[in-house]
């Protein structure tokens, strides 16, 4: 057997630090799935920015904490790594990829994933998989490959709506240490509404600027930090 690769946790991708929304019900199952639940499979899938990765990343974590063994791949695209990396992956409880799209239309991939993938469930062990699109419009060259997509539970991520954004801005915030006054809040998604990942990934830069200068954070000193974002 071989040793599956190690991965690096994202402590602060957890489930208290992830604002539901109306995704209530899908934090629910992940943290069944994450423990041994009734579900063996399940298939998340939503949009650029709605928190997919780190729904993954909080999976595992909590598992581990479950005194289970958990894995997570983030499969990048255009740099696919060796598909031999998933041997091995079978014997653990709980295996979480990410982006599951990219491995489509390779056809070692799509072979090696199908074989993992037989294997696991046969081992009676739990998945989950995250990509951009429903089962359905995944365009694996393996039908075989692309039935076994449907075969657990299928979640959508549901965007939040405008009035959730200021709460979802604030939630986070306070997670990392910082406040966001509403006026602020405010500000901060007329520029940046339109892109949810970039958004999240300001928020890091924010509670570092707020911290290295011992500053609360307002308008000006948010546009100062604006104006040194690329």
């Amino acid at each position: 057997m071989q040793i599956p690769l190690q991965f690096e946790f994202q402590t602060n991708q957890t489930f208290s630090s992830y604002y539901a929304g109306n995704n209530s019900e899908i934090l629910d199952q992940l943290q069944k799935l994450a423990t041994g639940g009734a579900e063996q499979q399940i298939y998340l899938w939503g949009e650029t920015g709605s928190g997919k990765s780190h729904l993954l990343q909080a999976c595992c974590q909590f598992a581990t904490k479950a005194n289970q063994e958990p894995f997570y791949l983030a499969i990048a695209p255009n740099r696919l790594p060796n598909p031999a990396l998933l041997e091995g992956l079978e014997h653990l409880e709980l295996v979480c990829l990410d982006n599951i799209q990219h491995i489509a239309g390779n056809p070692d991939w799509e072979h090696a994933f199908f074989n993992f993938y037989n294997a696991h469930r046969q081992a009676n062990h739990r998945l989950l998989l995250a990509a951009d699109c429903p089962p359905k419009y995944l365009s694996f060259e393996l039908p075989d490959l692309k039935t076994r997509m449907g075969w657990g539970l299928t979640l959508k991520i549901q965007p939040l709506r405008d009035d959730q954004l200021i709460d979802a801005l604030t939630h986070k915030a306070r997670f990392l240490g910082f406040d966001i006054p509403p006026a602020v809040g405010r500000f901060l998604l007329k520029h940046y509404v339109h892109d949810m990942a970039a958004l999240w990934l300001l928020l890091d830069k924010i509670d570092r600027a707020t911290l290295a200068a011992q500053r609360k954070l307002t308008i000006p000193f948010l546009k100062q930090i604006l104006g040194e974002t690329p």
